[in-house]
């Protein structure tokens, strides 16, 4: 019973498939392509990134990870943050275990946000491809409106988040 209850979700899209194919064949198809090309995706980009994961876990001590992105960590803290998230690949989805490691290092709650928001947004191939489509005005521009957004939507994020709340998000990130 457990088992079920643990993978109620995945069950359940699969209930919704087979009765999706049912009443009609070619969105079932549809929606079996769509739900295989992101499975593909997926175990495509999550063991390399588990394998970043680990490495970074074993290799980079934890007083190392607090010296420079820790509370007391200031500007130095922000600017490797946002560098980290701009020059990682993959989908976002990929940057949450990565935050959740730096929780378990001591990384300021902030930089971590930062983090997070410099993978969503201020991507290096991004940045590249957008100056070569949009061309340099938009590309620079869009990236000096986004980062001083970065730091002001984490600033705020922390000023709403209380410390109680933090430290849950803390506590959850070494049960992972």
């Amino acid at each position: 019973m457990t088992l079920i209850k643990q993978y109620r979700f995945p069950i359940t899209t699969i209930f919704a498939m087979v009765v999706i194919f049912l009443i009609n064949k070619e969105i079932g198809i549809k929606a079996i392509k769509i739900t295989g090309h992101s499975l593909k995706e997926m175990l495509l980009i999550v063991p390399p990134i588990f394998i970043f994961l680990g490495l970074l876990d074993v290799w980079v001590p934890k007083e190392t990870m607090m010296k420079y992105m820790g509370e007391k960590s200031g500007v130095k803290g922000v600017v490797l943050s946002f560098l980290l998230g701009s020059v990682a690949a993959g989908p976002l989805y990929g940057a949450f275990p990565i935050a959740a490691v730096f929780m378990k290092k001591g990384v300021k709650f902030r930089n971590i946000l930062i983090f997070i928001g410099a993978w969503s947004t201020t991507k290096i191939p991004m940045f590249l491809f957008e100056l070569s489509a949009l061309g340099a005005k938009f590309a620079i521009t869009r990236l000096f409106i986004d980062i001083p957004g970065i730091i002001i939507i984490s600033h705020v994020l922390c000023f709403l988040t209380n410390e109680s709340g933090v430290k849950k998000i803390y506590e959850n990130a070494e049960l992972i």
